[in-house]
């Protein structure tokens, strides 16, 4: 069958997210299932580039995977015609810089949240884009996930009636490093380096709470960093300059009221690594990134309050599982092929660079929030 080659340069793939989501469990999973099939009968095929700043671990991966592109020169990589798509997993940090170039090059551009370290930069690269007409997107990876699709497919339908909450949980204990190695890069715990779980999350929180149950209006925010001290990667010690925690109120259209606490310094009594419980008038749901429970109105029992007497009841047996109705493949993997349609079919792609900025936009008044000790109203942007 023929193909439709399409050049995508991946710049950040020696990183732990652009190396195991968007190169082996997306773009290499793409070309082992023979491409993605196009409109015209075609199949798209991923021709990838891989960047980044250490040519010997670029060289390792592609010997591991079969491929023989590769630079350190991203000004090079974006000067080639053949490359049609620029993918950034890079540290926040460095993202601005090199989405503008791309731009500038007239790439179509995909790359993962943050957009940029502030609102004023993120509608920047977004009406930049728009300006020289360049398709572009921004990893919102959560909602094409089965636990938040099962949740969106209950939403949807009208199980809940009208709905009245959300309240979310979400984090583990990141190791400080010394006497276990942390499971996360030292550079998420210094602030001027990008760091802290509020910019890290209140972007995908932004993306979940819009999409599935309605616009932030207003958010209120405590941050904290409860490990002041860490060691980084190479055994020194450092100051954690960036928030490890954050708890917030997000207010909806609509009257939904959100709570969702996020940390790197919580144990996990939890079946996932984040959940979100939703309540509404006709029935509730738990929803995880992968399993998804319901108690419908009809079938809810009646607490009655007793601390003299030991709990009989078997609260967790009586929610009933979401079936999965349906095939659900790697969540970053389906944002891929949706991005590849958009460039090559030009079929709708709804996650743009305004997206990623409403999604910056919470974050710093999260922050804001929590720096003035009061609720700020989310402004709805003009494009």
């Amino acid at each position: 069958m023929e193909r439709t080659s399409i050049g995508i340069i991946l710049n950040g793939v020696t990183g732990r997210m652009g190396y195991r989501q968007h190169l082996v469990r997306s773009l290499l999973a793409i070309r082992e299932q023979g491409g993605l099939p196009a409109r015209d009968g075609s199949r798209i095929w991923p021709e990838l580039t891989l960047v980044g700043r250490n040519e010997a671990r670029l060289a390792e991966i592609a010997a591991r995977h079969g491929l023989d592109s590769y630079t350190t020169d991203l000004d090079a990589a974006l000067a080639d015609d053949a490359h049609r798509i620029y993918f950034d997993a890079q540290v926040t940090a460095q993202r601005e810089k090199a989405i503008r170039a791309a731009i500038e090059a007239g790439r179509h551009v995909y790359t993962e949240k943050p957009l940029a370290e502030g609102l004023t930069a993120s509608l920047e690269l977004a009406r930049l884009a728009a300006a020289r007409g360049v398709k572009n997107g921004v990893v919102q990876d959560k909602l094409f996930l089965p636990g938040l699709r099962k949740l969106k497919r209950l939403v949807d339908g009208g199980f809940f009636g009208r709905i009245l909450s959300v309240r979310g949980e979400f984090g583990y204990w990141v190791f400080e490093g010394d006497w276990q190695d942390a499971q996360r890069p030292s550079w998420n715990y210094r602030a001027e380096d990008g760091g802290g779980i509020t910019v890290d999350m209140f972007p995908h929180w932004h993306y979940v709470l819009e999409q599935i149950f309605g616009p932030v209006t207003a958010v209120t925010a405590v941050t904290a960093t409860h490990v002041p001290e860490r060691v980084d990667e190479n055994g020194v010690t450092y100051r954690a300059t960036a928030d490890d925690a954050a708890y917030a109120i997000f207010e909806l259209a609509g009257g939904i009221v959100a709570q969702i606490n996020s940390s790197w310094a919580v144990r996990v009594y939890r079946d996932e690594l984040v959940e979100f419980q939703v309540d509404g008038t006709h029935g509730s749901a738990v929803a995880g990134l992968r399993e998804c429970r319901i108690q419908h109105r009809g079938a809810t029992p009646m607490p009655v309050w007793n601390p003299d007497l030991p709990v009989t009841e078997p609260f967790r047996a009586q929610w009933q599982a979401v079936p999965d109705n349906a095939d659900y493949d790697n969540g970053f993997k389906v944002q891929w092929e949706s991005f590849l349609r958009h460039v090559v079919d030009d079929e709708p792609f709804p996650w743009d660079f305004m997206a990623g900025a409403r999604g910056v936009q919470l974050a710093e008044a999260g922050l804001r929030s929590a720096r003035e000790g009061r609720r700020i109203t989310v402004e709805e942007i003009a494009r």
